[in-house]
């Protein structure tokens, strides 16, 4: 069988994939709608591992990347999941004290594409935190589906805790200057919206493809904050017209980004929906971002 490329697939198979993610379709209903596809000698089997994240191939770094110092700590979250575990990495030899970054998972728990993420805001020179919210139900179990079964028996808002309870964390730590921003990649961009809403404090939030603050919360936002969309992305685009009305009306400070062609989860190396070029460009954008509010 020829090499699936990604240009070659119609964007209903994508829009599938999106709803199977974020569980409006379970697997058996998301496998019978991918057959409709499988023409040509295109194999639903094929299509299945072709959408599903390669980790193997993707990783972009090692635990003991030898320019990072990189451990897993435990936390408290009593408001939250109680006892929580997280990445905690930095640049290696870093001298003074880092400005700080909650980097927050999808509905998947901590996955090796958000410790990438952490490492490389390490490498940006941060001091980076990456919870896991399934710490409560045995932390992330090494591959998406259970991730996602599993965090959906957690309630969110007792999630939105345990990453409160990480930006205090990381705001206290001792190689830290007490200057912390978020970033958080799909329910990560939700709860990044959402701690803009709940830390008075907090300098800038950079959510990705992530739902919206209600516009009821908006007053309470101090935090800058950088969005990011993909244009493809209709089901968390459809929310944004009124939450841009709100910050607006509001005076917050903001700026969203759209990124032409690209579907939900565009920053995701891992997946066939991966954009290099809007990925980098997003992530220059961030860690731009990131400089000017933390200092």
């Amino acid at each position: 069988m020829a090499e699936i490329k990604k240009e070659d697939l119609k964007q209903e198979i994508f829009d599938i994939y999106d709803d199977y993610c974020h569980s409006k379709i379970a697997r058996r209903e998301f496998v019978s709608k991918l057959s409709v596809y499988a023409v040509g000698g295109l194999t639903v089997s094929a299509l299945l591992a072709y959408l599903m994240p390669n980790y193997a191939e993707a990783k972009q770094f090692k635990q003991d990347d030898p320019r990072l110092t990189s451990e897993y700590i435990e936390y408290d979250s009593p408001k939250g999941g109680g006892k929580m575990r997280g990445l905690l990495t930095k640049p290696k030899n870093s001298v003074g004290k880092l400005p700080g970054i909650i980097v927050v998972h999808e509905n998947r728990g901590l996955n090796p594409y958000i410790e990438d993420v952490a490492h490389q805001a390490a490498l940006d020179g941060f001091i980076a935190f990456a919870p896991d919210a399934l710490t409560p139900l045995g932390g992330y179990p090494g591959n998406d589906d259970e991730g996602r079964t599993m965090q959906a028996k957690r309630d969110r808002d007792s999630m939105l805790e345990d990453f409160i309870a990480a930006y205090e964390l990381l705001q206290a730590h001792e190689d830290c200057t007490g200057k912390v921003g978020v970033v958080g990649f799909c329910f990560g961009g939700w709860i990044s919206n959402m701690m803009a809403v709940r830390i008075p404090d907090l300098p800038a939030a950079v959510p990705y493809y992530g739902g919206q603050a209600a516009a009821e919360d908006v007053p309470k936002i101090n935090a800058a904050v950088q969005l990011h969309f993909a244009e493809l992305d209709t089901r968390v685009n459809e929310g944004w017209p009124a939450y841009e009305a709100a910050l607006k009306a509001n005076n917050k400070e903001h700026t969203a980004y759209f990124y032409p062609g690209v579907n939900h989860g565009f920053h995701n190396h891992s997946t066939p929906r991966y954009d290099k070029a809007a990925a980098d460009l997003a992530w220059s954008r961030t860690i731009s971002f990131f400089r000017e509010k933390l200092k």
